[in-house]
């Protein structure tokens, strides 16, 4: 996960005796869930005091928002890796490549996967800290709708209606002058294609699919082209 680098003693050592908390609370998450985390059990699993956890997390919300954090960088870092790899004028394969990066990091991290993208923890609410490495991500979809707006990639769109074009003005401001019909599909395809890799890593396609990796392609590329318009 990009970060920067601590830059004083203290601080490195601080920020090493939180990674080693972080550690032990994505194992306590992959063994029971978010309902198993416990700052104490931490604590003893690391080897200090309990009362010493609290310096680091003051409270289980803070460990949940950390794990938060960490999971939707490490997920935007694995999107952004795959991506960039891809020739810029190639808008249809990198949104190959980005939805392909999501559901290999997602099965390789089904907990933090769940945590981000499964059951909301009761009576937790994510703070601030959790929007900058979300964007992250959502932008690898921006730039990608973006380019092929530029290049005349996109199907043309007939214009959106008023309740639809309001609906939208919360993020409108992120998709440049992007028509509103254009960031609606593309909306429409991310929110698929989350759907899509939530319905496989939690079991829904079990007796109904028999190649997955065959049927997720072909997910894919029925978004990029029928609900995003990529040509």
């Amino acid at each position: 996960m990009t970060q920067d680098l601590p830059t004083t003693a203290r601080s490195r050592a601080r920020a090493e005796i939180t990674g080693e908390l972080l550690v032990i609370a994505r194992q306590q998450l992959a063994l029971g869930g978010a309902a198993s985390l416990s700052l104490r059990a931490i604590a003893r699993e690391a080897g200090m005091v309990s009362s010493a956890i609290y310096r680091y997390y003051p409270s289980r919300d803070d460990l949940l928002t950390a794990l938060i954090v960490h999971g939707y960088a490490d997920l935007a870092d694995a999107v952004e890796a795959a991506e960039s790899k891809v020739r810029r004028s190639d808008v249809m394969n990198r949104w190959r490549a980005s939805a392909r990066a999501v559901r290999a990091w997602a099965t390789e991290n089904p907990h933090d996967y769940g945590l981000l993208y499964g059951t909301p923890v009761p009576g937790y609410v994510a703070p601030e800290d959790t929007i900058a490495p979300v964007l992250r991500l959502s932008n690898v979809l921006t730039q990608i709708l973006t380019d092929a707006a530029a290049a005349n990639r996109l199907k043309p769109v007939t214009a959106a209606s008023k309740k639809l074009h309001e609906s939208l003005a919360p993020v409108s401001p992120l998709f440049d002058d992007l028509a509103s019909v254009v960031i609606a599909n593309g909306i429409i395809a991310w929110s698929a294609l989350f759907g899509a890799v939530s319905f496989e890593l939690f079991g829904h396609l079990h007796g109904v699919v028999a190649d997955h990796d065959t049927f997720f392609e072909y997910e894919v590329d029925r978004l990029a082209r029928e609900v995003i318009g990529l040509t």
